[in-house]
């Protein structure tokens, strides 16, 4: 009677043979090929893409329909992008990755994606991405900011995938910076300007979470033996909670200048108000990053509501402060 649920446990268990088996069995089915498609991409991921419309929020504008409808299509490209990207990632990766508890599962290193079906879809994700950018920013006379955005973001995460990823403290950077061109592309696909307090935060609150993640892949090799890539070898637990450290606190001081400066330019006492949320958020994600399990920043925002009634209410204040 006991071994039965510690089955099912087992089978739920993502690093355990048993749910290996379960995605591998089915490979070379069209079935199989269809769904691995779909998880390949990655839609969870996506919510990152959300960041797009940080810069129209905080300039005031994101009630605008033009506005918003521009923001929509960076949010459109950069997803399709992020998602080329995996593709190309897991394809180059596709041997170690079968040597990793977890990531063997995923659906190219499980057998459920043929490399030369991965590297087509591949090049339609990023050439549309592409595509699109030059022809709204060509139909709606934006200019090709958002164009270029993209292809900066494409070169340097092409780039990642081919080798810097393997260059310790370089990948740490690359990383981050994919979440500071996402704030970037929201402004440049409506041709809006925000002040250089805000990319601060966007740039080293990504080079906070990233450092969770990091440390996250970290220990779990530490504790299982997991083969993991050269430059996470250079990485120690305690450089990682160095550089989250560093980076969490430059988060903060310049979210409180940007605050200031809401208060100059708005006339509103809620951005300095919002500060109290901001930084209760980032000590509470410290200590997801802490016990090892940020290795995916999206799941522990879903996963802790705390986090995200914080969040509501970080972003409930600088409502008030732009819109009220």
């Amino acid at each position: 009677m006991e071994s039965q649920p510690r089955k099912s446990e087992d089978i739920k268990d993502k690093s355990s043979d048993a749910y290996h088996a379960k995605v591998t069995a089915k490979a070379g089915t069209t079935a199989g090929l269809v769904s691995g498609l779909v998880k390949e991409l990655r839609p969870k991921q996506w919510v990152k893409n959300v960041l797009v419309l940080a810069v129209p929020f905080a300039a005031g504008e994101i009630l605008d329909p033009r506005i918003l409808g521009h923001a929509v299509v960076a949010f459109i490209v950069f997803s399709m992008a992020a998602s080329g990207i995996y593709f190309v990632n897991d394809a180059i990766d596709v041997e170690a990755d079968r040597q990793h508890p977890t990531k063997r599962n995923r659906p190219i290193a499980a057998g459920l994606i043929p490399l030369p079906i991965a590297y087509a879809v591949c090049v339609l994700l990023l050439g549309g991405s592409l595509l699109i950018s030059a022809l709204v920013g060509l139909f709606s006379g934006t200019g090709y900011g958002l164009l270029a955005v993209m292809a900066v973001y494409i070169a340097v995460q092409l780039g990642y995938c081919f080798g810097l990823k393997h260059q310790p403290v370089i990948d740490l950077c690359i990383v981050a910076s994919g979440f500071l061109l996402r704030a970037i592309a929201g402004g440049a696909a409506a041709n809006l300007n925000i002040t250089q307090w805000f990319y601060l935060i966007v740039a080293f609150g990504s080079l906070f979470m990233v450092a969770g993640k990091r440390y996250a892949e970290v220990k779990l090799a530490m504790e299982t033996g997991a083969k993991i890539r050269k430059s996470l070898k250079a990485y120690s637990p305690s450089y990682l909670r160095f550089v989250w450290a560093i980076a969490a606190a430059i988060t903060i001081m310049s979210y409180t200048l940007w605050a200031y400066d809401i208060r100059t330019e708005e006339m509103s006492r809620w951005g300095l108000i919002s500060t109290i949320p901001m930084v209760v958020a980032i000590l509470r994600y410290a200590v997801d990053i802490d016990k090892g399990v940020a290795g995916e920043p999206e799941e522990v925002v879903l996963k802790d509501k705390v986090l995200m009634v914080l969040g509501l209410i970080l972003a409930g204040c600088l409502f008030l402060a732009f819109y009220l």
